[in-house]
């Protein structure tokens, strides 16, 4: 069952942290790398400066005065023309947080969530939304679809609407697939790819040189043929590619009709030095590589995907593939809030005056958002977005930033949408409003809607009379709870538990279906959460397995607000055929649940992850042989 962990006397619920041992070495060595490879290719970032009489200003710290509200600030972006972009210092911003980054292991998102995170990649300002992959199933091309539908026809006030790009393998299905879902767009792109490397074409693919020149040059001329003018087209894993033939299937793809060239370091192989010269390599010997723009994908295998990026775009890369947190295949990809903090904070000083049109104050909530709906936990160290960002614990750095904040900070926590402290005065408490609750929210770098607010306002009234003062960190446990929810399949209404040493603990649990109609199960366990679950399996009917439970508190004292978060996994796996061999697909959902009881906390959580995983019970898949293709071109 669900909760055999739980009835394992040896098993305790413990506080978990996922954070590798080695993520501050590799964030230094990735740091001197960095620093030496804009060392060398300053002087070419400088060329591309349309002002030949640029200067390097004088700056110590890329802080704003945070005056700016995030729909405020401007931001400038020239005209979209898809082969091209007219001013040679701006850097075009590729999101691929809801492709990419949801093949993250138990990063599973339902519809409703990549629709979600798309309408606030629009806020942040990313140039191209790369929403999914149509092929791989009904759910992905149906998600796709709405968002091209919504997201890529809001069109703002100065003009502005993102691309919105569907990734296709090179096939007529493929990519024919991906026309019919990002066609409705204002912009729609669509972005091909097939493997160049010789160990790719040799054990992968069974092609040789002349066969992928060919299928790509075809697929390319078909994709123009379908009505679509913007055409992205990778070699996947570039990274080991030989330079040779990178040249020559470029140049024929760019006859084709190819308007961007992505570049991908798939399996993160690339050294910052090595992938600068590739992009400058390609640059100078591709024939007809001034009629598109170049683009980087770099993964994080080696841990150096953002230094790779930007090295990347000293030697001449004008868009940059990235995702939010960082997240994606195997160690993830490089993360849009470094790379664009990095630009915005060294631009005009080590970058030749580059410039991205991202609004950076939206940077939190999108962190925040993609961090609920995925389940997958921002290591508190983790640059620009961590918990720890904005921390100093030492006695000499709090010294030097009570005197000046520029001492220890580069980057203020009110650029990417963060307030440092409540200078209003204000402290929430029961007799607390409305108004002062927005507030609060805002500053924390919520924007919420009118009948959200109003779920959160009652549960926050409710927690107020069990505790004198609301915290930031309460705040943000029940924004968690309320809003970052997946769609309601069963909700919790009730729960009455019985334990202690004197006999079996026992669970009463109520749930509303679907249906409208409530139900009831009384079930009897080791203690109070397994008995809750085991209940909540009566009523469901559905078999998982627990793989993971952890609390926290989120503040001190008895009075806490817990967050509890589960990881579950189906236990009838799919059968998937891919070719000749039949491959177990097994996935795996998350759930999180805060409340001032830890029972009701953890009940939450798991019917959160139950209502993620039902929610993926009628996916279809349009090609038997396509059930979540994992793609990391």
């Amino acid at each position: 069952m669900a909760t055999a962990i739980f009835s394992n006397p040896k098993f305790s619920p413990t506080i978990t942290t996922t954070s590798s041992k080695n993520h501050y070495h590799c964030q230094r060595r990735t740091h001197l790398i960095l620093h030496d490879k804009v060392q060398a290719f300053q002087a070419a970032s400088l060329k591309l400066n349309p002002n030949p009489h640029y200067k390097k200003p004088q700056i110590v710290s890329c802080q704003s005065s945070g005056s700016e509200s995030p729909d405020t600030e401007k931001v400038r972006r020239p005209e979209y023309i898809p082969n091209r972009i007219s001013d040679p210092n701006y850097v075009r911003i590729f999101d691929t947080t809801l492709r990419d980054g949801e093949q993250s292991p138990g990063a599973a998102l339902t519809s409703k969530e990549k629709l979600d995170i798309a309408r606030q990649l629009s806020k942040l300002g990313v140039d191209i939304i790369e929403a999914g992959f149509p092929a791989a199933s009904k759910d992905d091309f149906e998600a796709v679809k709405i968002i091209a539908k919504e997201v890529g026809n809001a069109v703002d006030a100065d003009g502005y609407v993102p691309v919105i790009c569907g990734l296709s393998r090179c096939n007529e299905n493929d990519i024919r697939r991906a026309w019919e879902a990002v066609k409705y767009a204002k912009r729609p792109r669509i972005h091909t790819f097939i493997a160049t490397s010789p160990i790719h074409m040799e054990y992968k693919l069974r092609k040789s040189k002349e066969q992928v020149i060919e299928i790509a040059r075809n697929m390319v001329k078909f994709a123009r043929s379908l009505g679509c003018d913007d055409v992205e087209f990778s070699p996947e894993d570039a990274g080991r590619s030989e330079r040779e033939f990178l040249y020559q299937i470029l140049g024929e793809v760019i006859k084709a009709g190819a308007t961007t060239l992505n570049i991908p370091d798939t399996v993160g192989y690339n050294v910052p030095k090595e992938f600068g010269e590739l992009i400058a390599d390609i640059k100078a010997n591709t024939p007809g590589i001034e009629n598109v723009v170049i683009s980087t994908h770099c993964q994080n295998d080696l841990g150096l995907s953002t230094a790779n990026t930007i090295s990347g775009a000293c030697a001449g890369a004008r868009q940059l593939e990235v995702t939010i947190n960082g997240i994606g295949e195997r160690a993830g990809n490089a993360s849009l809030e470094e790379v664009v903090m990095a630009i915005k904070c060294r631009g005009d000083q080590q970058l030749g005056g580059l410039y991205t049109g991202i609004n950076t104050r939206h940077i939190s909530m999108t962190s925040i958002m993609v961090e609920e709906y995925t389940g997958l936990q921002v290591q508190p160290h983790k640059a620009i977005v961590g918990a720890n960002a904005f921390a100093h614990e030492s006695g000499i750095h709090q010294d030097g930033m009570l005197k000046h904040k520029g001492t220890y900070e580069i980057i203020s926590p009110e650029d990417i949408g963060l307030e440092r402290s409540n200078e209003a005065g204000i402290v929430l408490g029961k007799l607390s409003g409305r108004h002062a609750l927005k507030q609060q929210l805002e500053e924390l770098g919520y924007e919420l809607e009118d009948e959200q607010l109003e779920s959160i306002f009652w549960r926050f009234k409710s927690v107020a009379e069990l505790k004198k003062r609301i915290t930031d960190a309460d705040l943000r446990a029940l924004v968690s709870d309320e809003v970052f929810q997946p769609e309601v399949i069963w909700k919790f209404v009730d729960l009455q538990v019985t334990c202690g040493t004197l006999g079996l603990s026992t669970a009463t649990v109520k749930l509303i279906g679907s249906d409208g109609k409530e139900h009831v199960a009384c079930s009897v366990g080791t203690g109070p959460v397994d008995s809750a679950y085991k209940a909540v399996d009566l009523i469901v009917k559905e078999p998982v397995a627990l793989l993971e439970y952890s609390m926290n508190a989120v503040t001190e004292g008895i009075d806490a607000i817990a967050t509890t978060r589960v990881l579950i996994r189906e236990e009838t796996s799919d059968l998937s055929g891919h070719g000749s061999t039949v491959e177990r697909v097994t996935r795996t959902f998350s759930g999180n649940g805060s409340g001032m009881d830890i029972v009701v906390s953890s009940v939450k959580a798991y019917i959160g992850a139950i209502n993620k995983m039902l929610g993926f019970k009628d996916r279809t898949v349009v090609n038997s042989s396509e059930e979540r293709i994992p793609i990391s071109a």
